[in-house]
């Protein structure tokens, strides 16, 4: 982790703007208040230079031609075709040139499948270790949250495939997953669920019976596959009648066989969501589809927990996007429009308003920083970390899913009767936002995989010493509250039914730490005073009836991120 690196603040427009500000042609980097300080934080200094023209890039799309093509594909979602005009079968899915557009910014110039598995991309020699992946992506969902599901499952599949994958599946399948030459590229998949195994894995009813040359052949349905015609999946099949978890394993099944022909799978149809619209989620159907073995046979929900727990903390990175892409529509409004003789952003209700938005996006994007760090150690081969990161995925995946339904909703209230139109991006951003509880776990199933971690892997140890050491010695209040969510963290280990709450408290003084902790390295007191604020409104007893003694707190926090 690095020194500080200096920001710019948002630009304030003269008084006399647009009746109705339109953020449209901003540099979302450049307004960002904690951009570049916050990745010249978590960055090497090298690569942090290397990197900031991407981010100014990215930050610029973000305000143009991203938004505008991630409005477009929202709008004209993809349609699923089964024969050509002649009548022949020719199972294929139409998606709009928009959706083509942004595929090409994410897999092919940005390459954020690619960067974590080989060096070239962006023109760094070496792989990106994840807090560049993730602070690159944080931006990108600015903008589009559906298209980032197939980049993060192609990303976790490579991962996936690597550490359990057979060497010759491996060479087969890795440079096209790991290509930005979109004509050479495969996208990678995750079939899992089906209508009896949501959650309750142990209920897979697919069934792989062996076959010639090592293959299985796949039969049965799955009922909800994103990125539905991906080159590549894997998926999860019972072994013939093996009862169990013990009986489900993992299966790399590829859409077309190495000798070109269509795989025995078809997609029945596809799915009519309420959100992340532009991106093909569909149901297969497995009528003896040739796949192979992953791994051990017996561990095939452990291996496929590997794939899962990398699109939960990808899922939490997006929840923050999200949130930081509403905070900002919502400073940029109060910051321009006028009402009653003054700018929104000086009457004390909006304010208050404002920092309520601020205090979890910010939240969620430290826990990102802090967790993709804990990677880069963890794959490093420290034992530590890899416990830090096993219960710091299921706390963001938690809480900043949950976090963002709310922190959309409220900054679309900012922007009032326009916010509820489909032509600003506040409704795409409310809809979207309502996925991430409900993508690879719902939130009862995260908040008791925080216990899991906690108890099993005895990763609950690791956290709070590591919550500790950024709180120092100078900050009693912070250790005691710590303290006792250590306590209620080992009740709620005997009784699953605190598992939400605690989880909660976890999340919220984890955070605060690392908010503390990123406000002394960044002498930055609106970081500090975040901190504060979340100890005050989210840890510590709070009389409903008594009047607020924050203006202080939430002028430092405003000081920064509206000046």
């Amino acid at each position: 982790m690095r020194g500080a690196v200096p920001v710019a603040g948002m630009h304030i427009a003269p008084k006399g703007a647009a009746a109705v500000p339109d953020s449209r042609g901003l540099n979302f980097f450049h307004a960002d208040p904690w951009g570049a300080a916050l990745a010249g934080l978590y960055l090497p200094a090298d690569l942090y230079a290397h990197l900031e023209p991407h981010f100014t890039a990215l930050g610029a799309l973000v305000g143009g031609a991203l938004d505008e093509e991630a409005h477009a594909a929202d709008h004209h979602q993809p349609v699923l075709l089964h024969r050509d005009r002649r009548g022949e079968e020719d199972e294929r899915i139409d998606y709009h040139p928009a959706y083509r557009a942004m595929e090409k910014r994410a897999f092919g110039d940005y390459g954020f499948a690619a960067m974590s598995h080989r060096g070239g991309v962006l023109g760094w020699a070496e792989p990106l270790p994840p807090a560049a992946k993730y602070a690159l992506t944080y931006y990108f969902c600015h903008s589009e949250f559906g298209l980032m599901c197939p980049v993060n499952m192609t990303d976790s599949l490579s991962r996936t495939l690597r550490k359990f994958g057979s060497p010759e599946l491996v060479a087969r399948y890795l440079p096209a997953l790991t290509s930005t030459d979109m004509d050479a590229l495969s996208q990678g998949a995750m079939f899992m669920t089906e209508q009896g195994a949501g959650s309750d894995i142990a209920n897979t009813a697919v069934v792989a019976e062996p076959a010639e040359a090592g293959t299985w052949k796949l039969s049965g349905d799955k009922w909800f596959c994103s990125n539905a015609d991906a080159e590549v999946a894997l998926v999860l099949a019972r072994r013939g009648d093996a009862p169990g978890l013990r009986g489900v394993s993992l299966f790399l099944l590829p859409r077309h066989l190495p000798d070109g022909t269509k795989n025995a799978y078809r997609i029945i149809r596809l799915k009519d969501k309420l959100g992340t619209r532009s991106m093909a989620s569909g149901e297969v159907k497995l009528e003896g589809a040739t796949a192979w073995l992953i791994g051990e046979p017996e561990a095939g929900f452990k291996q496929m927990a590997d794939m899962v727990n990398s699109s939960r903390l990808s899922n939490g990175v997006r929840a923050a996007g999200m949130m930081r892409r509403a905070c900002a529509e919502a400073l940029f409004i109060a910051s321009r429009r006028q009402a009653f003789g003054k700018r929104l952003v000086e009457m004390p209700l909006m304010r208050r308003q404002l920092v309520k938005l601020i205090m979890p996006a910010e939240q969620a994007r430290s826990m990102m920083f802090q967790t993709a760090e804990a990677m880069r150690r963890s794959d490093a081969g420290d034992g530590n970390a890899r416990k830090l990161l096993r219960i710091l995925t299921p706390l963001i995946k938690f809480r900043a899913c949950r976090d963002a339904r709310r922190v959309t909703g409220d900054a679309m209230e900012v922007r009032g009767g326009c916010g509820y139109i489909e032509e600003f991006p506040d409704a795409r951003l409310l809809r979207d936002s309502h996925l991430g509880s409900i993508w690879e776990g719902t939130s009862n199933i995260v908040a008791l995989d925080v216990l899991r971690a906690a108890e099993r892997e005895d990763a609950l140890a690791p956290l709070l010493a590591h919550a500790s050491a950024l709180l120092g010695n100078d900050a009693p209040q912070f250790q005691a509250v710590l303290a006792r969510v250590q306590g209620l963290m080992e009740q709620a280990l005997g009784n699953p039914a605190l598992a939400r709450t605690a989880a909660t408290a976890l999340y919220n003084i984890t955070s605060a730490a690392m908010l503390r902790w990123e406000g002394a390295r960044l002498s930055c007191p609106a970081r500090s005073a975040l901190a504060e604020l979340v100890l005050r409104h989210r840890l510590l007893p709070k009389d409903p009836l008594a009047a607020g003694a924050d203006a202080a707190l939430e002028d430092a926090v405003l000081a920064r991120a509206a000046a």
